[in-house]
């Protein structure tokens, strides 16, 4: 997978102050604020910065934290974790493999089979609805 580069201006013009904020500074959107986070549709969500596909909705569960979460990522989703001691907290922070894009964080307390929870932002993602089938 090629990566994508920009420069900061060139991703000013293609995100709003808000997804620029979260996804290219390591924001992080008030709880319970984004769009996804009671989202029941089938389909697939993606990087907003990239269109990256990172998660399907049949891997998204009601964690009670305030922002979306998904049990697993996609197979060729290629996230990156990395360790964030940010805020007294030790986390794992979740770049898009793409363009390393800030998604959000990797928490251990998921439901099963894997365990996982990758807690993401709204704001980090768009999401593709699945095509009716008749």
């Amino acid at each position: 997978m090629d990566k994508i580069r920009k420069t900061e201006e060139e991703w000013k013009e293609n995100l709003t102050p808000e997804q620029y904020r979260v996804t290219r500074q390591k924001g992080t959107e008030q709880p319970w604020s984004g769009e996804y986070t009671r989202h029941q549709v089938i389909g697939t969500y993606a990087c907003i910065c990239c269109g990256l596909e990172l998660f399907r909705s049949d891997a998204k569960f009601e964690a009670g934290c305030g922002w979306p979460s998904f049990f697993e990522p996609l197979e060729g989703a290629r996230l990156i974790e990395l360790p964030d001691r940010s805020r007294g907290m030790v986390r794992t922070e979740i770049l898009c493999g793409r363009c390393d894009a800030h998604l959000g964080h990797l928490f251990p307390d998921g439901p099963p089979p894997t365990g996982l929870r990758y807690c993401i932002n709204s704001v980090s993602l768009v999401f593709v609805e699945a095509e009716q089938s008749d």
